[in-house]
């Protein structure tokens, strides 16, 4: 019987740098958070070993024998395969998310994810909170000084601008199709080809014929 790997689907609102909603008390002081200068972003002398270690945390059992405990929590082959279907086959999934988010980290794009993300988050967005979190999205990504902009052209980052002035769920959109579009048909195929796609889908390969 092929056995599913066991996975513990991490908590998006914990991965590092990752813009999430908050309500104003709880973002109050942690604007250098999502601010950070781009200058920081420099390849970590061991990030061959933490893409390893990433790795051994998405299938534990791997390592430790550790058996699934709930079926929400199995990561299986054929889920991951799944992934190379389309963009939108692998952005629906939240495991997904983060190792792609991974793999645009490794490349020094990890915010066209996160505000990829971030628009998504925003369209939940109660109405007396869509003024300000308008604001931290757009400072954060858009604005021309953003320590984390987004390469979108000037048109659609000055229609956003005009945008978040009187705010709606729909306001990101534009940018948002922007950036997908810039993800499918740029970084997407390389992650299909990287090391840390295929030693994934390699190791629940080889697990699934244990």
């Amino acid at each position: 019987m092929m056995r599913a790997a066991a996975v513990s689907t991490p908590r998006l609102d914990r991965m590092p740098g990752m813009f999430f909603s908050a309500a104003p008390k709880d973002l109050k002081g942690t604007d250098h958070s999502l601010l950070d200068d781009k200058t920081q972003k420099r390849r970590p002398k061991t990030f061959g070993m933490d893409v390893k270690a990433y790795l051994r945390s998405m299938i534990p059992h791997v390592e430790s024998g550790m058996k699934p405990s709930k079926s929400k929590d199995i990561l299986s082959a054929d889920e991951v395969m799944q992934w190379s279907q389309s963009l939108e086959k692998l952005l629906t999934n939240r495991t997904g998310q983060v190792v792609f988010g991974r793999f645009l980290k490794s490349e020094f794009s990890e915010e066209n994810i996160e505000f990829w993300l971030a628009c998504e988050d925003y369209k939940k967005t109660q109405s007396d909170l869509l003024h300000y979190k308008a604001e931290k999205i757009y400072r954060a990504f858009v604005h021309s000084d953003a320590a984390k902009q987004i390469n979108i052209d000037f048109r659609t980052r000055e229609s956003t601008a005009k945008k978040i002035k009187a705010p709606t769920p729909t306001c990101f959109d534009e940018a948002q199709k922007v950036v997908y579009t810039l993800m499918e048909k740029d970084s997407y195929p390389r992650f299909l080809k990287s090391n840390i796609y295929l030693n994934l889908l390699n190791d629940l390969q080889a697990n699934s014929l244990k």
